[in-house]
């Protein structure tokens, strides 16, 4: 099988910012399954992304929502002009091929669905297609990560425990202050004064979670944000359209962060 469509051809940008690279090489080489623990736009898939190429492996992504049904993992028979034929999923593909599968947003999924990946991560490593009558074993370079959000962790939308400990964990949130601008300006190509700006608006916003806001603003935000103001379009515009807009509709924060944005670029 041939997986030359899954390989990262081209170093993506990664910033690291702790010890996670050294841990994640280490988990890759004990075929470790690792869960990587973080809120929204703060560079977990970027980091898988990064891994991947570095370790010149072949990466399957799977982005999760709670429609995705166990077939859509693993695999169905579908028809066609030669009649009924088995077609692999991603996670089966992934498995036969020795590639990293990413499965992100694995909490969005339902729970009956994320239990097929249970002896996948143990001494088994083997992935039973019961439709199919067939029993995978993995291919030694196999390995299985998930990214997961403690921040929307709820009864209705947890990972089971049985699911949480057959993973190693690596913990992610936003980089501190003059690393983020760093990452703005290398993504962006604004300038320093600038990045730096966006960085603070982002920090006041991040303060405000779970006093109105679900969420803070992300790292991927404040990207949107400087890739506007580097293609000539007015800072408050920019920000207002990707820093405040996709985050709340609700008139009073919506003026507080607009406030917030205004105190830094009013001489533009």
């Amino acid at each position: 099988m041939s997986v030359e469509q899954y390989l990262i051809k081209t170093e993506p940008y990664y910033r690291p910012v702790s010890n996670e690279v050294q841990l994640y090489e280490a988990a890759y080489s004990a075929r470790m399954p690792v869960m990587l623990k973080g809120p929204t736009g703060c560079g977990k898939s970027r980091f898988v992304e990064y891994m991947a190429w570095k370790l010149k492996k072949p990466l399957v992504t799977v982005a999760c929502n709670e429609d995705m049904t166990a077939s859509d993992l693993v695999g169905r028979f579908l028809l066609d002009a030669s009649g009924t034929k088995w077609h692999d999923g991603p996670l089966t593909v992934a498995a036969r091929a020795g590639a990293i599968c990413y499965l992100d947003e694995v909490v969005e999924a339902r729970q009956d669905t994320t239990v097929v990946i249970h002896p996948l991560t143990d001494h088994r490593r083997q992935l039973p297609l019961e439709k199919k009558g067939e029993l995978v074993n993995c291919h030694p370079d196999f390995q299985l990560v998930i990214s997961y959000n403690p921040g929307y962790q709820s009864l209705m939308k947890d990972l089971k425990q049985s699911t949480k400990q057959r993973f190693g964990a690596i913990d992610f949130d936003y980089p501190e202050a003059s690393v983020e601008a760093e990452i703005v300006m290398h993504e962006t190509k604004v300038d320093k004064a600038t990045a730096e700006k966006l960085v603070q608006i982002a920090h006041r916003a991040r303060n405000l979670k779970g006093h109105g806001l679900d969420e803070g603003i992300s790292t991927r935000l404040l990207a949107y944000a400087g890739s506007l103001i580097a293609r000539g379009i007015e800072p408050r515009a920019a920000c207002q359209m990707t820093l405040v807009r996709p985050i709340t509709d609700d008139p009073d924060m919506r003026e507080t962060l607009d406030a917030a944005v205004a105190m830094f670029f009013s001489d533009k």
